[in-house]
C-alpha cells in the first residue's frame, strides 16, 4: 500500500505545483546518498492560482523541497 501511495502522490504533487512554478523531480542531493522527491521553484508569471491549492499553495510561495510521507501522523 505504501508503494502505491508514493506512485500516486509524487506525480499528483508535481501536477498541482506545475501550475504555479517549476517542478524538478526526482533530484539527487550532492554529497549524500539521498534523493529529493520534488524540488519546486515558484514562477509568478504562470497563470496558476496558489490559493486554490490551499495549504500546499502557501508552502509553495518560495523554493521548497517536498517529500510525500507514506505513514500517517500520529497524535503522540
Amino acid at each position: 500500500m505504501s508503494i502505491l501511495l508514493e506512485l500516486i502522490s509524487k506525480p499528483y504533487l508535481e501536477e498541482l505545483l506545475s501550475t504555479i512554478g517549476e517542478v524538478k523531480a526526482p533530484r539527487e542531493v550532492r554529497g549524500e546518498a539521498r534523493h529529493i522527491d520534488i524540488l519546486f521553484s515558484p514562477q509568478p508569471e504562470l497563470q496558476g492560482n496558489p490559493e486554490a491549492l490551499e495549504l500546499l499553495g502557501r508552502f509553495a510561495t518560495t523554493t521548497a523541497l517536498f517529500e510525500p510521507y507514506r505513514n500517517p501522523v500520529t497524535p503522540d
